[in-house]
């Protein structure tokens, strides 16, 4: 039977003259449950469902008393959520009274449940089956001292065995919870509420202690299983959330702090309550009904073998911290960095380790996060493969002229494919010992057949690696060999040495130079020093690497074995830094055209042919921005700036139109400051707009006004006005009688007025006149700002009308303006304007620096466009250009907070109460 236990006072009031003795006991249960049950919130609202209990045939159809104590029972539980809750039929049950136990009672008692031993390397054994309370501990404070606590402080490391520890006294918790640490800080380890009572009681650690303190650095492994209940379960819960014990066995029992067996009435049946609860300071939770649940899982038979062999992982953490510490110290590339290191190290919290594999993962998350450094890594490597560190040595050249002239033959291939393309493929790269001999060669049977070439393909699809020393010689053939040029700098952790690897002074062939196109091909085999050649194309923009990510197996870094142990720590040994100084980390090389490597070599004849025409487009870029852009000063630079950029070979990496006006974009942005310049990729034209404001129609004026306009009249006779969008004048001539009557008339009178542009992005400028007039007087005229426009190279002063229909604001109220990092284009101009006149105080965000009008231009014959702002406002007052960053309010807040701000400093000034 499923039926809930609601235990109201007002069912507690029903007649019982009328009811049967079933319906007397469930509200005689109720009446208890309200006085005792520990979670008394759980008993709210339950009002009908006590009354379906209450009017239930199938509970006066019960009989025998066991069973309906057994349907009791089912009902309560289910409603509650609570096993704990048991209704009992005993007519001969006794309360059993608790004599206090003597001296020697307690001394026999604690024999009994007590246990301790000491085990290999110095580990303590401590079963405890009942939980040693305050009487006891006060009784017998020199016998537990001197046979206990002392003898366990002696040990190196605890197994504290709960497993049989099914009673106890809840007031030994603190005790044992102390022993176990520092004496310095006092720790809140528990709350516990009495119903009965209704208080709360908070349990701490004890500042004094009868024997010594085990403390808080020392291992100690809590076990425990499915018999694990009460006191035990309090101890082994606190001390695992306080982070000083590792619970090891079984979830426990999930028993209570304290139950009570209750007679209902004057029958013969019981109910079981828990009158107290716990709540953990913590957590926030209990271990009550739920358990304690095990840091490791195990059979409880098999808990001790498991907590052996977990202090023997414990014991390794100081010497692997330690040994990780100096490997650290003597080996980082990094220096600078190794003091941080090793400081997280010293307080990294590794309480919960439980294994090799959770130590090295730990280890590795930390250091990786703190470093930064992908390459420095920790592993545990008991089921892999040795590494095996690659031999630069096997890459050396031979000193043999003969054998000289062979290598250079097998390594270099060398051919001339369609357009005058050359293609030069080697899958290793050699150490250089005797250059002078092999760059002569290499001069003869590489360079001399590439150097008329229009283009380079150079093939490292199948490079996996060598030495780094030849990287210079083939990088000096890319280079004018006229200018000397810094390639990279290598730096040896362990020989604590920095080279620097610069283009060769002479060399014997004929340079290919830094004009022509070079094309680098890579897949997913593509390593080693094959990686860094691909990088180093990108960084010293020399080059357009082509195919798939590189391998990411470079990394500069050896492996070390921790001494008697499986985890293994790499250290990036080399730092590997380009050309700007920047250190490269290794993981893969991008390339700028992403293809399948198989498709790498149809791809470079795209691309080569788009870069042909690239310096005709950035040209093209350029002479639009000096013919439109409305700052000419600006333009010139800007054009200059990319031609510069295109003449350093940054746009090598640019592969196809999309990349090319995402690059544009970035770059003209980046030197103008202005980022209202666009250019991108359309396929087809892009109509003109034309952006002819609709008159509406007499019928449509009501609607219009109500859609884009909100007024209010806020506290102290302030108003509120609100418009999203700027209105042409034609529009706002046609409708203005209405927007006089509708909108104006309610707020002209007020004595202070904010306008909310926070959503305005746009709109036209030409009604701005009109708007600014209404808040100045009419004479003398105004001027509000002047429109310099490129496109006719016109200048346009803007100035307030002599005339408007309606009243004007006097200029003796204030206005402030709301804005936000939405507010753009028409609406920034007008807020400018009155900022600039002193007519208004700006509050809000910064805005968003949009333009008055932008032109869209098509670059040559392309798939290329360029919006270009045509127009520029200057400022009435300094005759300087607004910035184009936005406009900087007066105040500055989040927009939401904009309108309480302007209305707490309009209060104020209302109040005539002074700034703080």
């Amino acid at each position: 039977m499923a039926w809930f236990m609601p235990p109201l006072l007002l069912m507690l009031h029903i007649s019982t003259v009328r009811s049967s003795f079933q319906h007397t006991l469930v509200l005689e249960m109720a009446k208890i449950l309200l006085d005792n049950y520990c979670l008394p919130e759980n008993l709210a609202g339950m009002q009908e469902a006590i009354q379906q209990a209450i009017n239930s045939r199938e509970i006066m159809q019960i009989s025998d008393k066991k069973t309906l104590a057994a349907v009791l029972t089912s009902g309560v539980q289910g409603a509650l959520n609570d096993p704990r809750l048991i209704v009992s039929y005993e007519p001969n049950f006794v309360p059993p009274m608790l004599p206090s136990l003597t001296k020697e009672q307690l001394a026999r008692l604690v024999r009994n449940s007590v246990k301790l031993d000491t085990l290999e390397n110095n580990t303590g054994y401590l079963r405890m089956d009942w939980i040693i309370g305050k009487e006891a501990a006060t009784k017998l404070g020199s016998r537990l001292r001197d046979n206990i606590w002392d003898k366990v402080a002696g040990t190196s490391s605890l197994i504290f065995d709960l497993r049989y520890s099914t009673a106890g006294e809840f007031s030994g918790v603190p005790i044992i919870v102390s022993y176990f640490s520092d004496p310095g800080t006092l720790i809140h380890i528990d709350t516990v509420y009495d119903r009965p009572s209704n208080a709360s009681r908070e349990l701490w650690t004890m500042p004094r202690m009868t024997g010594r303190r085990y403390g808080r650095k020392k291992d100690i492994i809590i076990l425990t299983s499915k018999r694990t209940a009460g006191a035990a379960e309090a101890v082994a819960y606190g001390l695992k959330n306080l982070k000083r014990a590792i619970v090891v066995g079984e979830r426990s029992a999930g028993g209570s702090v304290r139950v009570q067996k209750i007679r209902i009435a004057q029958t013969d049946f019981y109910i079981t309550v828990p009158v107290a609860r716990s709540i953990s300071p913590i957590t926030g939770q209990s271990w009550e009904v739920r358990g304690v649940s095990p840091t490791v899982y195990t059979n409880a038979k098999d808990a001790v073998a498991k907590a052996k062999s977990l202090l023997v992982v414990r014991r390794a953490i100081p010497k692997v911290v330690k040994s990780i510490s100096d490997m650290i110290g003597r080996f980082y590339a990094f220096t600078d960095k190794v003091p941080v290191l090793q400081h997280c190290l010293q307080s990294m919290d590794l309480f919960s380790v439980v294994s090799k594999e959770d130590l090295a993962t730990r280890l590795n998350e930390n250091l990786q996060a703190v470093s930064e450094d992908p390459r420095l890594i920790i592993k545990y490597n008991q089921d892999d493969d040795a590494v095996v560190e690659e031999d630069l040595e096997l890459y050396n050249e031979p000193s043999h002229v003969e054998l000289l002239n062979e290598l250079v033959h097998k390594t270099f291939k060398v051919e001339i494919l369609a357009h005058n393309t050359g293609y030069l493929r080697f899958d290793k790269f050699f150490r250089l010992s005797s250059l002078a001999e092999i760059e002569e060669l290499m001069a003869k049977k590489v360079w001399e057949s590439l150097k008329d070439t229009n283009n380079l393909i150079i093939d490292l699809r199948s490079n996996t690696g060598g030495s780094s020393t030849s990287l210079s010689l083939i990088l000096s053939y890319l280079h004018d060999a006229s200018q000397k040029h810094h390639f990279f700098t290598i730096y040896d952790r362990i020989k604590n040495i920095s080279t620097e690897y610069n283009s060769f002074h002479e060399i014997t062939g004929t340079s290919y130079g830094s004009r022509r196109g070079v094309y680098v091909l890579t897949s997913y085999h593509t390593a080693g020093v094959g990686e860094e050649f691909a990088y180093l194309i990108q960084s010293l923009h020399r080059g357009t690497v082509i195919g798939e990510i590189t391998s990411g197996d470079l990394m500069h870094s050896k492996t070390f074995q921790i001494d008697g142990t499986d985890i293994a720590i790499t250290i990036p040994v080399i730092n590997f830094l380009d050309n700007n100084g920047e250190c490269w980390l290794g993981g893969g090389v991008v390339p700028d055209a992403i293809v399948l490597a198989e498709e790498a070599m149809d791809q470079v004849r795209e691309i080569a042919d788009f870069h042909q025409g690239l310096r005709s487009l950035i040209e093209g870029t350029g002479e639009l921005l000096k013919k439109y852009y409305a700052s000419h000063k600006a333009a010139l630079k800007v054009s200059n700036e990319l031609l510069s950029k295109w003449a350093e070979g940054l746009y090598w990496s640019v592969v196809d139109f999309e990349s090319l006006a995402s690059q544009l974009t970035a770059d003209i942005q980046e030197s103008s400051g202005d980022h209202r310049i666009h250019i991108y990729h359309c396929i087809v034209e892009p109509e003109a707009s034309h952006n002819v404001p609709k008159i509406p129609a007499p019928e449509e004026v009501g609607y219009m006004i109500d859609a884009l306009f909100k007024v209010e009249i806020l506290p102290d006779n302030v108003g509120y006005l609100r418009f999203d969008m700027m209105p042409d004048v034609e529009v706002v001539k046609a409708i203005g009688p209405q927007l006089i009557q509708l909108v104006w008339s309610k707020i002209a009178h007020t004595g202070a007025l904010i306008i909310d542009m926070r959503y305005n992005t746009a709109g036209y400028t030409s009604a701005i006149p009109l708007l600014c007039t209404y808040f100045f007087d009419a004479e003398p005229l105004r001027h509000i700002y002047t429109v310099f426009d490129r496109t006719t190279n016109t200048m346009a002063e803007v100035m307030t009308l002599p005339q408007v229909i309606g009243q004007r604001y006097l200029t003796s109220k204030d206005v402030y303006i709301l804005t936000s990092h939405m507010t753009g284009s028409a609406a920034e101009v007008f807020t400018r304007a009155m900022k600039d006149l002193k007519r208004a105080t700006v509050i809000g965000e910064p805005t968003i620096g949009g333009s008055l009008s932008s032109g869209t231009y098509q670059i040559g014959g392309s798939v290329l466009y360029a919006s270009i702002p045509n127009q520029v406002v200057l400022s009435a007052i300094t005759g300087k250009m607004w910035s184009m960053s936005g406009v900087e309010p007066d105040v500055t807040v989040q927009a939401n907070d904009a309108p309480p701000a302007a209305q707490k400093i309009i209060a104020r000034l209302l109040r005539r109460e002074p700034r703080k």
